[in-house]
């Protein structure tokens, strides 16, 4: 599976940006998506990712500090991952990604760790001005 993000750009303090994460490859399978970030400077920080507490009963585990402003959502009919960027600040300054990992279990918690995601996209840089 290759990952490729988009939709990144320069927006003012209290805007909004949508980055899209397209899947392609061999995508049959399911997988757990999501997107970090990195500020310069700074580590790999968790923004959100999707897990799962039943067969079919998907969810969103987020950052606290994305919280209420950020959304990760999935079409359901490409394989293509969107995160809905609101009431951005310049804190969230960075280079978001978005990270695949396979889905290996029923009841599936996603992990916080980039360490635990083996597939990356390339990176889109957002930058919020104050």
């Amino acid at each position: 599976v290759q990952l490729q993000a988009s939709g990144g750009g320069l927006v003012q303090a209290g805007g909004s940006l949508r980055l899209s994460c397209a899947a392609s490859g061999r995508t049959a399978g399911s997988y757990a998506v999501g997107w970090f970030r990195q500020a310069p400077g700074k580590e790999r920080e968790f923004v959100g990712a999707f897990g799962w507490s039943g067969p079919r009963t998907k969810y969103v585990d987020y950052a606290d500090s994305v919280k209420g402003r950020f959304t990760i959502s999935r079409d359901n009919t490409e394989p293509t991952c969107y995160l809905q960027l609101n009431s951005l600040r310049p804190e969230d300054t960075a280079v978001y990604y978005c990270v695949a990992v396979p889905r290996t279990t029923v009841v599936f918690r996603p992990s916080r760790s980039p360490a635990e995601y083996g597939i990356w996209g390339q990176g889109t840089q957002v930058t919020v001005s104050s």
